[in-house]
């Protein structure tokens, strides 16, 4: 059954991502269940992939994430999620 969160989000090079404060969250357990993901920003809506970015193999790019999140909403500490849209989207 499709469950709908609303969640902040950082965007970098055309994916999304999206940082869990608990690794035991239902909405992670979800995702590693069943990765295909339907997303809603303002009026757009889109298919696209879930992910949890490794710590050690991405480091660099959880880092990244973590840092623009901190910026943008003043924290970044978690769980790196990178969502992937699976069709292109444009920006309206």
């Amino acid at each position: 059954m499709p469950r709908e969160i609303e969640i902040w989000f950082t965007e970098f090079q055309d994916h999304f991502y999206v940082i869990a404060e608990h690794s035991s969250s239902q909405w992670v357990r979800n995702l590693r269940a069943d990765p295909q993901v339907k997303i809603r920003i303002g009026g757009r809506q889109f298919p696209a992939k879930a992910c949890i970015l490794s710590k050690e193999a991405q480091a660099a790019l959880v880092t990244e994430i973590q840092s623009l999140s901190e910026r943008k909403y003043g924290w970044g500490d978690g769980l790196v999620v990178e969502i992937v849209p699976t069709v292109q989207i444009s920006s309206e």
